[in-house]
C-alpha cells in the first residue's frame, strides 16, 4: 500500500513539475512577445508605409549611443554628391564627377582609389551620380576563393540596429545610403524593417561607416519607412526591399548624403553582371565583402554565389560598377544560405517604392 501511494505521489509530482515547466515556458514566451510588440506599429499596410514616431526614434538612437556605439570624428570627409542625373542612351565621353565614396579595396579594378575622382556617367535606368569606371569594360575579378572577407568600413554602408527587448542582436541587419533628391534615403531588406504579421519596427537606428563600436557619421533614425504592399500581404520574397527616409537626432537640417555620400541606384540591370556584396554579420563589428558575378535566378531574383555571408548581412548592398546599387541581400530564403546570397530584382516594383519614398512628405 505504501509503495502504491508513494508511486502516485511521484507521478503527481512529475505531472505538477511538467505543468509548472510548461507554464513557465508559456510565461517566458508571452514576456518575449510582449517585448517584441513594444517595438512594432501597423503603419499603413495598404500603401506599405509607416511614418515614424519621433520620440520613439530618438529613444532608439539614444539607446544605441548609450550601448553598442559611440560617435567619433570621421577620418576624412566624404566626397560631395552630384545632383540627380539620368544619362541619355549615348553618354558624353568625358564628364567627371566625384566618387561618392572610396572603395575599401584600392586594388579592386573598376573603383577609384582613395582621394581620386572616378570617371564616368550614370547609365540609363540609374538615379544618382556617376558610379565609377564600368566593370564591364574589363579589369574586374571575382574573389578567390569565393569566400567573404573582412572589409574596411565605408561611409555610405552601415549597420542597422534595433535596440530594446525584442531578442535581436545589437545590429541585426545592414543598409546603404542611396542617392535621392532629399539626400536622406537608405535601402535595406523589407524583412529587416517589417516583422511579418506583427508590423513595422519602431526601434530602428542606422550607423553609417560603423566599425568596432564607432559611428563616425553619427546615428540616424527613420522618419518614414516604405515597402511594397505585396511584401506586407504575405512576405513575398520577390518584394523584399525597403527604403527609409532618415534624420539625425540633435542635428536638425543635416543631410545624410552630405555626411556620407551615396550609392547610385539602378533599375532593370542586365544580368549577368560583375558585382560585390557587402554587409555586417551579427557576430562581428566590421563589414565583410565578396566579389562575384550576379546572375538572374528565375524572373524576379538575383543571386551571387559566395560563402560566409551570414545573418546580419541582410539588407546589405549588392553593387556593380563600384558604387551602383542593383540589389540588397534578402529575397529568397531570407537572403540565402551558406554559399549563396539572393536579392529581389530591382525592377518596376522596386522603382515604384523608391519613387514613393522620395515623393512622400
Amino acid at each position: 500500500m505504501f509503495t502504491r501511494v508513494r508511486g502516485r505521489v511521484v507521478r503527481v509530482s512529475l505531472l505538477v513539475g511538467v505543468g509548472c515547466a510548461v507554464l513557465m515556458g508559456c510565461a517566458g514566451l508571452l514576456w518575449k512577445l510582449h517585448g517584441v510588440a513594444a517595438y512594432l506599429a501597423d503603419g499603413d499596410p495598404g500603401e506599405g508605409s509607416y511614418v515614424q514616431d519621433a520620440e520613439q526614434a530618438d529613444r532608439a538612437a539614444a539607446a544605441v549611443l548609450e550601448g553598442p556605439a559611440r560617435e567619433v570624428p570621421p577620418v576624412a570627409p566624404a566626397s560631395p554628391v552630384a545632383p540627380v542625373t539620368t544619362a541619355p542612351p549615348t553618354p558624353p565621353t568625358s564628364p567627371t564627377s566625384p566618387a561618392s565614396q572610396a572603395s575599401p579595396d584600392p586594388a579592386a579594378p573598376g573603383t577609384a582609389a582613395p582621394g581620386t575622382v572616378a570617371q564616368g556617367t550614370a547609365a540609363p535606368g540609374t538615379v544618382g551620380p556617376p558610379a565609377g569606371l564600368p566593370w564591364q569594360s574589363g579589369g574586374w575579378r571575382p574573389s578567390d576563393p569565393l569566400v567573404a572577407r573582412p572589409a574596411a568600413a565605408e561611409p555610405a554602408i552601415g549597420a542597422l540596429f534595433s535596440p530594446g527587448d525584442d531578442a535581436d542582436q545589437d545590429h541585426h541587419c545592414s543598409a546603404s545610403v542611396v542617392h535621392s533628391p532629399g539626400g536622406d534615403l537608405i535601402a535595406t531588406a523589407a524583412h529587416c524593417v517589417y516583422r511579418g504579421v506583427f508590423g513595422f519596427r519602431t526601434n530602428l537606428a542606422f550607423a553609417p561607416g560603423y566599425r568596432d563600436g564607432e559611428a563616425p557619421y553619427g546615428v540616424w533614425v527613420p522618419t518614414r519607412i516604405d515597402v511594397d504592399p505585396r511584401w506586407i500581404e504575405d512576405q513575398d520574397p520577390d518584394y523584399d526591399v525597403a527604403f527609409l527616409r532618415m534624420r539625425r537626432p540633435g542635428h536638425p537640417g543635416e543631410r545624410l548624403e552630405g555626411a556620407t555620400g551615396a550609392q547610385t541606384i539602378r533599375f532593370g540591370t542586365e544580368l549577368p553582371a560583375p558585382a560585390r556584396v557587402v554587409g555586417y554579420p551579427n557576430a562581428t563589428e566590421y563589414p565583410v565583402e565578396c566579389f562575384n558575378t550576379a546572375r538572374a535566378d528565375g524572373p524576379a531574383q538575383l543571386r551571387l554565389d559566395c560563402a560566409d555571408v551570414p545573418d546580419g548581412t541582410s539588407g546589405g548592398p549588392v553593387l556593380t560598377d563600384a558604387h551602383t546599387l542593383i540589389g540588397v541581400v534578402g529575397g529568397r530564403d531570407g537572403g540565402g544560405d551558406e554559399t549563396t546570397s539572393y536579392s529581389s530584382l530591382f525592377g518596376d516594383g522596386v522603382r515604384a517604392v523608391y519613387e514613393r519614398a522620395v515623393a512622400a512628405r
